[in-house]
């Protein structure tokens, strides 16, 4: 794995579609780290998705949620606007494998900055009318993934900023970090999350050391086992798309391989079988169709 990584960073110091930087974990220790710009803080989109499950995954481990908890039950405060019965069907393995539903793909960036779901994003979407049975079709949406942020929110009694510190930043010397919240103030679970290269891959890091980071259980090995396993088929013909989990990817002709994936690159790749996690953070202004070759090139074999 270093040979090939340092193959693929030395590609990219000759033609950079956009890479901001590289860094590959290995049997305990940071083994290569390359930062084609300034070592800061920037937007990981989606990747904010990965770190969610894993606050769940928490939640599940102190018994103040299952994966069977229905969204309605901690929320019945929104009975009275609810438009579709079948709403209250909807549980938080729905929402972590993107099968609430709700049938599109609802408040992604490009409509959220315009105000969609203003000012109430629960109430905005346990309004609408489903279009699939919850469990019946995967259907990739930021709405899914900041429901199952606002359940983890209600059943720990605390707000899921200061929960993700307490129990996974904190612990995994991210500190304090920004993140978006919607109206209400609740941290978006969708996306909004602003981490170094180095900081965004220690969640790899620690579902590639089964849920033990420093010697201290923070999340469970069952919990790993699922959450980076293939829990509902997306339909996408693409195999780097192919396979979900609990807010993770699959990674295609890897065993056991699986991914948090951010929009324009930003990557924590968990390769199990080589003990191993790269992490990749791009800028927005990318050829991510020619990035995209290189890395599968280099780290799949393709």
């Amino acid at each position: 794995m270093k040979e090939s990584v340092q193959n693929f960073i030395n590609d990219l110091e000759k033609d950079n579609p956009g890479a901001e930087a590289v860094a590959l974990y290995q049997n305990g220790e940071m083994v290569l780290s390359r930062h084609f710009t300034p070592d800061r803080p920037r937007l990981i989109y989606s990747h904010t998705k990965s770190f969610v499950s894993t606050l769940a995954g928490m939640a599940i481990d102190e018994g103040k949620l299952t994966l069977d908890t229905t969204l309605c039950s901690l929320f019945p405060e929104y009975d009275s606007i609810l438009t579709d019965p079948m709403v209250k069907a909807i549980t938080l393995r729905h929402l972590l494998t993107m099968s609430s539903g709700f049938g599109g793909a609802f408040l992604m960036g490009v409509n959220r900055r315009p105000g969609e779901g203003m000012p109430d994003y629960v109430g905005y979407m346990l309004a609408k009318k489903l279009v699939n049975v919850p469990g019946e079709k995967f259907q990739y949406s930021n709405a899914d993934t900041h429901l199952a942020g606002c359940m983890v929110e209600k059943a720990v009694g605390e707000t899921l900023l200061r929960y993700a510190y307490r129990k996974l930043f904190a612990p995994l010397g991210i500190g304090y970090p920004a993140w978006e919240t919607d109206p209400a103030g609740t941290a978006f679970g969708g996306s909004g999350l602003y981490l170094r290269n180095e900081e965004m891959m220690r969640l790899g890091i620690l579902y590639l050391q089964e849920g033990v980071w420093n010697g201290e259980r923070l999340l469970s090995r069952e919990w790993v086992k699922q959450a980076g396993a293939q829990q509902i088929a997306t339909g996408i013909a693409d195999p780097w798309s192919s396979g979900y989990g609990y807010q993770f990817w699959m990674i295609p002709h890897k065993e056991n391989a699986f991914r948090a994936d951010g929009a324009y690159g930003q990557y924590s790749l968990i390769f199990p079988s080589e003990n191993a996690v790269v992490g990749i953070q791009c800028c927005e202004e990318n050829d991510l169709a020619r990035f995209g070759a290189m890395l599968r090139h280099h780290l799949l074999g393709e």
